[in-house]
């Protein structure tokens, strides 16, 4: 996992730990690291800002006799990326679907993403994580475009055994949605997870029809599912979702096949808003909560 940008993190705490710490010999270092991080799908903005951060926190640094030079250079690098990928606000999921259930309201969240995301499995895994904290859950699927969606859906909730809401291909995605929370509410469920149409992010009909479900049913959370393995693109998926419909926090999906790890560092940084979980296999137990510092000391070996 991420192989390729923890590589190019190792060279360059080797590189910097060889030169003197100024800024004019730390620049051409920087500028090679700045194309190896944007070659492992960091995102543009985001390698900018890492090497204009490492510049500025190493330029001119004076190290003593004995100091050990390369762990100087790891601990700058490791406090840069933990802030790259902390936001203001965390989610603990458990925690505020327990606050719902106490004011006897289910809790609603919105899936949102483009089709080939995992986001249907990801929601059986959600499901899945909050059933084994004994949480009840009901499943909608509101995307009543795409062919099988209902019935891929649908195999999930018999799987998980829960229930689900489907109405009819071509009715009403927001109909669903509402229909839904109204049967939880009468049948005492703690949880509603929403599955969306697989959004094309620039098709601004169908961006109009999720920002449409949002204000009908104004869920309690917005999560984005974005696939690592598309890199750069899995980035302009979110600032497009976020900016178009407003996310809460992201799901990285197929998280254990990504060799190279920019998605992971860019998203968080593009949105503002945290990663929630990342998707690590094909069962419904594979899915882990992201903790940003256990993920920057793995990359940082």
């Amino acid at each position: 996992m991420f192989e390729k940008l923890k590589h190019g993190l190792s060279g360059l705490v080797e590189k910097i730990a060889t030169t003197e710490l100024k800024a004019e010999n730390l620049r051409p270092i920087l500028s090679d690291f700045r194309l190896n991080l944007i070659e492992n799908d960091v995102a543009v903005a985001v390698a900018d800002h890492i090497c204009e951060e490492i510049e500025k926190r190493l330029g001119g640094v004076q190290v003593k006799r004995l100091e050990d030079r390369k762990e100087i250079v790891k601990k700058s690098l490791h406090e840069i990326l933990l802030a790259t990928l902390t936001t203001d606000k965390t989610i603990n999921l458990l925690e505020k679907v327990e606050e719902k259930r106490r004011a006897k309201e289910p809790y609603v969240i919105v899936f949102v993403g483009i089709n080939g995301t995992g986001k249907t499995t990801t929601i059986a895994k959600v499901a899945q994580l909050l059933m084994k904290n004994r949480h009840s859950v009901i499943l909608a699927c509101s995307d009543t475009y795409r062919a099988g969606s209902i019935e891929q859906l649908e195999e999930h909730a018999k799987r998980l055994g829960v229930r689900m809401i489907k109405h009819k291909y071509g009715a009403d995605p927001a109909a669903v949605a509402y229909d839904a929370i109204n049967h939880a509410r009468a049948h005492g469920v703690s949880v509603v997870l929403i599955d969306t149409a697989g959004r094309i992010q620039t098709n601004r009909n169908l961006m109009n029809e999720l920002a449409k479900i949002k204000r009908v049913i104004n869920p309690d959370l917005t999560i984005l599912t974005v696939d690592a393995l598309t890199g750069n693109d899995a980035v302009m998926q979110a600032e497009e979702f976020h900016e178009s419909v407003g996310v809460d926090g992201t799901i990285l999906t197929k998280v254990d096949a990504d060799v190279k790890g920019g998605a992971a560092l860019s998203v968080t940084y593009v949105t503002g808003k945290p990663i929630v979980f990342i998707g690590t296999g094909q069962k419904y137990e594979d899915l882990e909560e992201f903790d940003p510092q256990r993920f920057t000391q793995m990359i940082l070996g």
